[in-house]
């Protein structure tokens, strides 16, 4: 992705929209037609006899459906009409009842194919507003906020869709660069109306709330006011926040119901000790958050993953083993960390079913290299 569009990426969907889920016909399926039809007409030509296959022609017309509009299976059914009656293909003088017949299916099919193109022509107008209405929910990272690289990748558990129960977030403003990651209680479409809610309350906490506490009360707060009108809504969120300073030397972090991020220092891969708060949603008012405060050096890097990415299994139920295999994933590059995390967590659990966000970010301290 280039620079101007930020290090953000949406993960290949192993199960992507294929060509029965509204992507684009295969090569075969457009040529299978007109192929059938050359080579019933070639077999015909080259034997001595006659041949009683001219009952293939019949499906032509449908097949040309599934792959060509009306225009196209016009032809297709006009040319076999025109072989069944042609004498010198020797398709043993079909009917008058044949004929019509094949006229039958060939205008259904040319009304079939004008249905099937308005449809698709409807899908692929829905798919770019879904497309976009969640891209605005979570737009692209930035490569860079303020003295931070940012990189993040998104892969949603519900098929074909962009957004998912996870969210993420890095924002500049008065008090120093901020990030969230955090994860709804459900999955799919069903979760993004709070996604959206939550990264609204966080890019205005962003603006106003000077410390890391107070931004979570905020989400905190909007999490209750969504859910107040169904008292039995049990509406929750996890969610991890950092605070940079304005130098980038040192974060407060404050984890609600989550791990805190792993930080990568000198090859090794460090569990910070910071302790899960309650969630947002059920009332950070009577166990506040605690805000851990760690000094950081030039070269460090935070990683932070969903637990679509720690709670994926192997063939015998092993979780995939993050800490351990991040160091040797992790290169000079941050922003293709993210990337490396993901190919190495498919080979581990091909079958990954649950929302996968991942965020690195690589703070340059002021006066670092």
């Amino acid at each position: 992705m280039s620079s101007a569009r930020g290090r953000f990426r949406r993960a290949p969907d192993r199960d992507g929209p294929g060509w029965l889920r509204g992507a684009p016909p295969p090569v075969w399926a457009r040529v299978l037609p007109t192929a059938l039809l050359a080579g019933v007409c070639a077999a015909e030509l080259i034997s001595p006899e006659p041949l009683d296959i001219g009952f293939l022609l019949g499906a032509i017309p449908p097949l040309a459906v599934l792959a060509h509009g009306p225009a196209a299976t016009a032809v297709l059914g006009a040319l076999v009409v025109v072989v069944l009656s042609v004498p010198v293909f020797n398709l043993n003088a079909p009917g008058t009842t044949d004929l019509l017949t094949v006229c039958f299916v060939s205008v259904l099919s040319v009304l079939l194919s004008f249905v099937r193109s308005r449809r698709d022509a409807q899908l692929v107008t829905e798919r770019a507003v879904a497309e976009a209405a969640q891209r605005a929910v979570v737009p692209p990272l930035p490569e860079r906020v303020g003295p931070v690289r940012c990189a993040g990748l998104y892969r949603a558990a519900q098929r074909g869709t962009l957004v998912g129960g996870d969210f993420f977030d890095v924002r500049a403003g008065p008090y120093g660069v901020r990030a969230v990651m955090g994860d709804v209680q459900g999955h799919g479409l069903s979760a993004v109306a709070t996604v959206a809610s939550l990264l609204g309350a966080f890019r205005e906490a962003v603006l106003d709330q000077p410390d890391p506490e107070a931004v979570a009360a905020r989400l905190d707060r909007r999490m209750a006011v969504d859910s107040g009108d169904e008292p039995h809504a049990e509406l929750f969120a996890t969610a991890v926040l950092l605070d940079f300073s304005t130098d980038a030397r040192r974060v407060r972090i404050v984890a609600c119901g989550q791990s805190g991020p792993l930080l990568l220092r000198d090859g090794r891969a460090v569990e910070l000790d910071v302790e899960p708060c309650t969630p947002l949603g059920l009332g950070l008012e009577a166990a506040p958050p605690r805000v851990v405060s760690v000094p950081l050096r030039a070269g460090d890097r935070l990683f932070l993953a969903s637990d679509g990415v720690t709670e994926a299994r192997d063939a015998d139920g092993v979780f995939y083993p993050l800490a351990e295999r991040l160091p040797g994933l992790a290169h000079e590059d941050p922003a293709a960390l993210a990337e490396r995390v993901w190919t190495d967590l498919v080979r581990y659990s091909p079958d990954v079913r649950d929302d996968v966000t991942m965020l690195v970010l690589a703070p340059r301290p002021h006066g670092g290299p």
